[in-house]
């Protein structure tokens, strides 16, 4: 199809010629085909982290593609900010629906984890096989300390498009001291900021107003109705109670159908069933992000579960972080060595390549409910005023958690020791300060240069302490 047949009077072209009368395209006149290819193209060049990924969909979808508009863009990132898990992710499945209905919110869900996850697996053989290796070691060691240089850029890319005014300020600050000082379930922050900010938001007090996500990347804005969807909702993206009771249906004996299985074969004491159970819930109960997710998951694996150590965490999410894919991926290298470490009567590296699989497959099965059961009825709110105030409300929320994960990984990639103390009835982590590592702190001092002050990619980053970190490791072993 011609790029060209871009706006409105192609659409009613087409529609007119009677183009794919089995619906394929949807009367956009994009067939499936050429949906797979984008999808692909898009999947491979999803590095980054979430926000590296919408700006690469933003880019080819809306900008060059022109299959949706910008506010209708926006309307779907903002429901998928507001529900738990990879929000990258679950906005292809989205726009994957739009265009092309269920198939084409498979094809683009499928796609956009599957190189991730042949990625992951692969680092996850070497990490497991040849971890006491020399090389890989200092190369791990090197990533750790780019890792926290991303994460604080993180905090502050973010910070910047949601702390936009005091109230936002303040609902940021008060979730970091709730998850630092008193140790509040991050769910309870969320659903609280969620609250606060749909009664603001309902209300119409301006410190709600949403504030254009992820946006776009300047020049002229793609109206809806110049798009190849156009601004009407198609008819397949209408609710219907027929529709809902199916889908859920099927989604949840995707999802939840293994997991009952291994109870009731192996019991709750089983690694494999609390791989099932711990990402299960972490699917259900993680809103706000990636960065948010992680810590997360990183305060259960390492400290409640012990599946891994806070520096093999750490190296997880190095991998995430420089492989195509979301960065939640990183769950998978959580479950492989979880599974590793008690494979039971298996061969360990099958047990962990199973382990890996399987928090994987319920890490993203409830991202195609949690799409194909609410996107119909979302679609038809797009401008409400109190969804957007929970977004924002949510969004400042997650910025004072990753803040708080920002520091956890500070603690353990600068210092070899951290002990709990009590201040004033709170139990905190500090630092012993003569267990400070002189070559991670330069490490992540210079990588911390190379993002705020030279403004170095992500990736050239961590590829570079990479390699530091293997030529410093023959002398710091």
């Amino acid at each position: 199809m011609s790029q060209t047949n871009s706006g409105a009077g192609s659409r009613a072209d087409t529609a007119a010629s009677g183009a794919d009368p089995g619906g394929r395209s949807g009367g956009h006149g994009v067939s499936l085909g050429e949906a797979l290819r984008v999808w692909a193209r898009i999947a491979a060049l999803s590095f980054g982290g979430p926000a590296g990924q919408i700006a690469v969909m933003h880019r080819i979808l809306v900008e060059e593609k022109r299959w949706i508009g910008e506010n209708r863009f926006l309307h779907a990132l903002n429901y998928c900010m507001l529900l738990p898990g990879p929000e990258a992710q679950q906005l292809a499945v989205y726009i994957g629906w739009l265009m092309h209905r269920t198939v084409g919110g498979l094809i683009a869900g499928v796609l956009f984890v599957l190189p991730g996850v042949i990625s992951i697996m692969v680092l996850s053989w070497i990490y497991a096989g040849l971890g006491n290796v020399g090389i890989v070691q200092g190369l791990f060691f090197g990533l750790k300390a780019a890792v926290l240089a991303v994460v604080l850029e993180a905090v502050v890319r973010i910070g910047r498009r949601a702390l936009k005014n005091r109230v936002m300020l303040g609902i940021a600050a008060a979730a970091f001291l709730a998850i630092f000082a008193f140790d509040v379930p991050f769910p309870v922050i969320v659903l609280t900021a969620g609250l606060v900010g749909w009664f603001g938001g309902r209300s119409g007090h301006p410190a709600f107003k949403p504030g254009g996500g992820h946006g776009a990347s300047g020049g002229k804005t793609l109206a809806d109705a110049d798009s190849l969807l156009g601004e009407e909702i198609p008819a397949h993206a209408r609710p219907t109670l027929g529709w809902s009771l199916k889908v859920s249906a099927i989604c949840l004996a995707l999802w939840l159908g293994p997991v009952a299985a291994l109870l009731a074969l192996f019991g709750t004491g089983d690694v494999f069933s609390e791989i099932a159970v711990f990402f299960s819930k972490m699917a259900v109960v993680t809103f706000g992000g990636a960065y948010a997710v992680l810590a997360y998951v990183a305060q259960q694996a390492v400290e409640t579960y012990g599946w891994l150590r806070p520096g093999e965490m750490l190296d997880g999410l190095g991998m995430a972080e420089t492989t195509p894919g979301p960065l939640i991926m990183v769950v998978q290298f959580v479950g492989f060595l979880g599974a590793f470490r008690e494979p039971g009567a298996l061969p360990p590296m099958l047990a962990a390549t199973l382990g890996g699989l399987l928090a994987t497959w319920v890490t993203f099965v409830p991202c195609f409910l949690w799409i194909f059961l609410g996107a119909p009825f979302v679609e038809a709110l797009r401008g409400n005023r109190a969804l957007g105030g929970a977004l924002s409300a949510i969004t400042a929320a997650v910025v004072g958690v990753i803040l708080n994960l920002a520091i956890w990984f500070a603690l353990h990639v600068l210092f070899r020791e951290v002990a709990e103390t009590r201040v004033a009835g709170m139990t905190l982590d500090v630092p012993v300060l003569r267990s400070i590592d002189p070559a991670s702190l330069l490490l992540a001092v210079a990588a911390l240069l190379a993002v705020f002050r030279f403004k170095i990619g992500m990736i050239p980053v961590l590829a570079a302490c990479s390699v530091v970190g293997m030529l410093l490791h023959p002398l710091i072993r």
